[in-house]
């Protein structure tokens, strides 16, 4: 069994304890936080409380330190507890910039230890319905991905408001749709284009709208709206024989599929209110055919699985440093792109 540590018992601190308490290869024992009120709940729920990071770090039970804190002090604390001898888990986004990524990465090299980021919504049930389809190649080629998350309550009042502390939707929800659409295609990312909106708050970003293209020649739109009272489909994937949908997290959805591949079009013609239409005309339904979506089964706890099993040296690490470097580029191009009013496409500068 490995003995952790939690840096950060906030919000997702004391989530990652309550979610390990029935994992038997992993048990939390000790955690630190800035915060008088959170250090008394660590010690209300059974852990060893330390008052400073150098003191959780100077515990040599503990195997691995897992970094929940603002993401500001996400960096200075990850190359303190690599250097310390822990392997680290660190809260998404890993860092504020792929610089500050770098940094760590080179360290986690010199060191030898584990370095992973919690990219735990590459297990989420909707992303794995999709993945499955697209593996399956029930649609065809893929060709065009939209993938959205939408809400009406704004950005909770919390470090996600602040600039300095790494606040704003790319960072927060952002960097989950990004690492999921490029852990999915796999093809090098050539293009970036986004429009970044702060409706509410004038220091974040609140609402965005990004347009990746890739290598391949598929395309993808990445949304997060946080003012919205009409959401639209959590998932919209067109491929050259089909389309799906999933609706939202519950996973409604569909696919639909093509039987007659070639159409004739003179049999087509829809009339609307200003006059006809072929091109946009719908098929007829026995052209067609609709198809549930795949039953899935997802383990919330593989994460940790892995991290252990990589310790054991059983398996290769799911969620490498590499890969959370390459999501940090695209968000790096994403706001250069908005600063500039223009696509970022040039691969030698965003690296991916």
């Amino acid at each position: 069994m490995y003995k952790m540590g939690i840096v950060g018992y906030g919000g997702m601190g004391s989530w990652h304890h309550r979610k390990l308490a029935d994992f038997r290869e992993i048990e939390v024992t000790a955690a630190y936080d800035i915060k008088e009120e959170r250090r008394k709940l660590a010690m209300e729920n059974g852990l060893a409380v330390y008052q400073s990071l150098e003191e959780i770090l100077a515990d040599e039970a503990i195997d691995i330190i897992l970094i929940a804190t603002p993401n500001n002090f996400h960096k200075e604390y990850a190359v303190k507890a690599l250097r310390a001898g822990k392997n680290v888990i660190c809260e998404k986004p890993v860092t504020i910039g792929s610089a500050e990524l770098e940094e760590i990465i080179k360290v986690q090299k010199e060191t030898g230890k584990l370095f992973s980021v919690h990219q735990n919504r590459r297990w989420d049930k909707d992303f794995r319905i999709v993945k499955k389809v697209l593996e399956d190649n029930t649609i065809g080629t893929p060709f065009y991905i939209e993938s959205r998350v939408q809400g009406s309550k704004g950005v909770p009042g919390d470090w996600r408001c602040v600039k300095e502390a790494g606040g704003g939707m790319l960072y927060d929800w952002g960097v989950h749709l990004i690492d999921q659409i490029m852990w999915m295609v796999k093809s090098p990312v050539v293009e970036v284009y986004a429009h970044i909106l702060s409706v509410k708050f004038k220091d974040v970003d609140d609402n965005f709208k990004l347009l990746l293209k890739f290598e391949n020649g598929l395309s993808a739109l990445i949304e997060v709206d946080t003012y919205t009272f009409i959401a639209l489909p959590r998932w919209h994937v067109s491929g050259d024989e089909g389309t799906m949908v999933v609706k939202d997290w519950a996973c409604e959805g569909e696919i639909v599929k093509a039987k007659v591949t070639e159409m004739k079009w003179e049999e087509s013609i829809v009339q609307t209110a200003s006059g006809p239409t072929k091109t946009m005309a719908p098929r007829p339904v026995e052209a067609l055919q609709t198809l549930e979506l795949p039953e899935i089964e997802t383990n919330s706890i593989a994460y940790y699985e892995n991290i252990v099993a990589v310790l054991n040296g059983k398996e290769e690490l799911i969620v490498k440093p590499e890969e959370a470097l390459r999501v940090m580029n695209v968000i790096d191009a994403a706001f250069l792109s908005a600063e500039k009013g223009e696509a970022i496409h040039t691969l030698s500068l965003i690296h991916i």
